[in-house]
């Protein structure tokens, strides 16, 4: 990380607050470090780009990113997405979910390209925790009784193995270097394990993971002599642990479409009147490893398929505009204009004075609003019976620029059935998320029988309830 982009990421919110400008950033810091910026800004909107977030759009827009921008504004991009992510609580509910469906779709594969997995995984886990709140619950229940005793684990496999590699003669006369990585199961990573792939919670087979990173030694034959060492490094782990043949994939003898190669084995780490979860085992050389991480390979490392990102398109409405008004406000007092609607229109008959048509929900709040029935309503009409209703001068402004899409200063009935059928949409949306929470939550509860001895669920459970309760 050079200085331009760690200028840029201390600058980064004063310039989106508007505390200072691209033109001072170049004038008194540096012209890259305005560039950095003025990228990084340009990434933030790119979800806009689109009108649906699927998959087919997700994907495009992750290359589109990583064709067109520098890979700093891009890697501070991300970094500035983690800060907000970790800090999601203060949002609305709704958009707390919108956000989390952007870093899922956009951020988080984005993330796996340029090589950063931790922050993709932390992205993946928040998004996950924010989309599907109880279900991340039973997850993380799940993961906890084991992480006590298998995180330490991991460091003594780390070492155990790495000390068998390097006392062999034959591996060493074929690699310049060995380095191994452990890792411990993401939240979203098993869920996906558990819910797409059907998976009974025993057949997770790589909670605990290691990755061999071989270096092969200057040669002609350079590629062949590093998958040497990868089947070399094979036979070694056989002495070692007893491995779980059905679980071995050769990947470098059938690499996947995407060009992703690598050996992985599955060994049983168990002890006598002990039983743990398999251990995964990734082997590959450096070149391997760089074309998963930040190559072609790397590209298809996002899978969804537990979300439909459809139902956000036309949410945007409102995403763009929320901070002028609280979501949960209005509807309050759309509920208190409908119901007074109610009672003053209750003897009008069922056809309006431009053309019959039915007087329905909507229209019925409408004609209230417009109360000299020149078919649009003015900011004096608005602030008028936003007043009868407990409301103040300010919120009716407020309220007229939310749904003022044309700006021209009043509402016509196509504005406000516009935002009417926003507002129906925001709740679906959150229904759906709910409903397909609810849902992941019975299947995780089904797979993984916990019973929580502990008390430690109902606290879990508490806690979120409160949060979701104040958002």
């Amino acid at each position: 990380m050079d200085a331009e982009v760690i200028s840029a990421g201390m600058l980064r919110e004063a310039l989106e607050a508007g505390a200072i400008t691209l033109h001072e950033v170049k004038s008194e810091i540096s012209v890259s470090t305005a560039h950095l910026l003025h990228e990084s800004m340009r990434i933030m909107h790119v979800p806009s780009k689109v009108e649906i977030l699927d998959d087919e759009s997700a994907s495009a827009l992750r290359k589109y990113c990583l064709t067109y921008y520098d890979i700093r504004a891009l890697s501070l991009e991300l970094a500035v997405k983690l800060d907000m992510m970790r800090h999601l609580d203060y949002l609305p509910r709704y958009r707390q979910q919108i956000k989390s469906l952007e870093v899922l779709k956009v951020y988080a594969p984005l993330a796996h390209a340029v090589g950063t997995g931790s922050l993709s995984l932390e992205l993946e886990d928040l998004s996950f925790q924010y989309l599907f709140p109880y279900s991340y619950l039973y997850v993380d229940t799940w993961l906890r009784s084991y992480e006590t005793e298998i995180r330490p684990l991991l460091e003594v496999y780390k070492d155990q193995l790495l000390q068998v590699l390097k006392a062999d003669s034959e591996l060493e006369m074929m690699v310049d270097s060995i380095s191994i990585l452990g890792r411990y199961k993401s939240h979203f990573s098993t869920m996906k394990k558990l819910l797409r792939d059907g998976r009974k919670p025993e057949e997770v087979n790589d909670l605990l993971g290691l990755r061999v990173i071989l270096n092969p030694r200057a040669a002609d034959d350079i590629p062949e002599r590093g998958e040497r060492a990868c089947y070399r490094t094979h036979e070694i782990i056989q002495t070692l642990w007893k491995e779980v043949p059905s679980r071995t994939k050769d990947y470098i003898a059938r690499p996947k479409k995407n060009g992703y190669r690598s050996l992985h084995v599955a060994v049983d780490v168990s002890e006598e009147g002990r039983v743990r979860p398999l251990m995964e085992i990734q082997i590959r050389t450096t070149e391997m490893d760089s074309l998963a991480s930040g190559g072609a390979a790397s590209h298809s490392l996002y899978k969804g398929g537990l979300t439909d990102p459809s139902e956000v398109s036309s949410l945007k409405f409102l995403e763009l505009k929320s901070h002028l008004f609280h979501a949960k406000r209005l509807k309050a007092i759309m509920m208190a204009a409908a119901e007074l609607a109610a009672l003053r229109l209750r003897d009008i008959p069922s056809a309006n004075h431009r053309g019959g048509l039915d007087i329905d929900h909507r229209n019925r709040i409408f004609r209230l609003l417009d109360k000299n029935g020149d078919g649009r309503i003015s900011i004096e009409e608005l602030t008028e019976v936003m007043e009868e209703l407990g409301a103040g001068s300010n919120d009716a402004q407020e309220l007229m620029q939310l749904l003022d899409s044309n700006c021209d200063g009043s509402l016509s009935s196509e504005e406000f059935d516009l935002f009417q059928r926003q507002l129906v949409l925001q709740v679906q949306f959150m229904r759906n998320m709910e409903d397909t929470d609810d849902h992941y939550r019975t299947m995780l509860g089904e797979k993984l029988q916990l019973s929580d001895s502990t008390g430690l669920i109902q606290v879990y459970r508490k806690e979120l309830g409160d949060k979701l309760a104040v958002s």
